[in-house]
């Protein structure tokens, strides 16, 4: 039980990331040790699932699929979701630039942390580790496409969005601004409720996620070291879009969703002090969470 309170918690942690535009949750389950873990478990769900469901062995079913650690995470990541974006609505109103520098320490520091996870670093790891850092720098200064209606689109914007969203250093939303369907899909089709339109983005969510966790998980097997650098390259570059003094340079008509580009600040002043310290706190939270895992048997 202990186990699945502490899963919990990580969820939550997940959710919470998703929620912040330009964080990953992915970035979230890679720090806190339960990535790979939740890539298998997705992965599970193939044709032997489906086999043991139908035929009534569900506790074979929740074997094969590791089904209550996935109950666990997802359950935090929703309520964190559901409970906390209101309290960060709020903070990023009043107080934007301390929870960007909060978030950016984070980020920072779990650039270190995950790196140190490569067994040895060599020329490919290190190639590997540019080329994940040059494309999420990319990504993050794209111009934003138009939006578009067409199923075929949505559903590659689903497929998109999801892999995005597991992938560390990659913020799903912040995706879906660029291909230009942020505000279609997550606020107008929502709040309209336009089947239309979520049905396709909810199949190709679907499909992306199965799909995409074979492929991580065959990554994994074969090229962990690799793969561990790109991504540890995912999250650096991501921190271009975290930077907390940053200059509006695309908004949504709801004035949800935002496109920065980083600035200096203007002085340095009280604002400054304190995003720093939040910066360093935020790096600190990190190096407990990789004390507290290592006293764990």
């Amino acid at each position: 039980m202990r186990e699945y309170i502490g899963l919990f918690f990580k969820g939550i942690g997940i959710g919470a990331a998703n929620v912040i535009p330009g964080v990953s949750g992915g970035t979230i389950a890679l720090i806190t040790g339960v990535f790979e873990k939740l890539i298998h478990s997705i992965k599970s769900f193939d044709l032997t699932a489906i086999k043991l469901l139908f035929t009534g062995k569900f506790k074979a079913f929740a074997q094969h699929t590791n089904l209550f650690f996935l109950i666990a995470v997802f359950s935090g990541a929703i309520i964190s979701i559901v409970s906390l974006a209101r309290v960060l609505e709020y903070l990023f109103a009043h107080h934007e630039v301390y929870v960007w520098a909060f978030f950016f320490g984070l980020i920072l520091a779990s650039v270190y942390f995950v790196g140190k996870t490569v067994n040895k670093w060599n020329v490919s790891i290190i190639l590997s580790f540019v080329i994940g850092t040059a494309i999420a720098v990319i990504i993050a200064y794209l111009n934003s496409a138009t939006e578009n209606e067409a199923f075929y689109y949505l559903f590659l914007c689903g497929i998109v969005a999801v892999c995005s969203m597991i992938l560390p250093g990659l913020s799903g939303s912040f995706v879906l601004v660029l291909m230009g369907n942020y505000e279609l899909v997550m606020i107008k089709a929502v709040n309209d409720a336009r089947v239309n339109v979520l049905l396709p983005v909810i199949l190709g969510a679907a499909f992306g996620l199965l799909a995409f966790s074979h492929f991580l998980s065959w990554l994994y097997k074969k090229f962990k070291d690799q793969t561990i650098a790109i991504l540890t390259g995912f999250i650096l570059g991501s921190l271009s879009i975290l930077w907390p003094w940053k200059e509006m340079i695309y908004k949504t008509n709801t004035d949800i969703v935002q496109k920065y580009r980083p600035i200096m600040p203007e002085s340095f002043n009280k604002e400054v002090i304190l995003a720093i310290v939040l910066v360093i706190i935020g790096i600190a939270s990190i190096w407990i969470v990789e004390k507290i895992a290592e006293k764990k048997p």
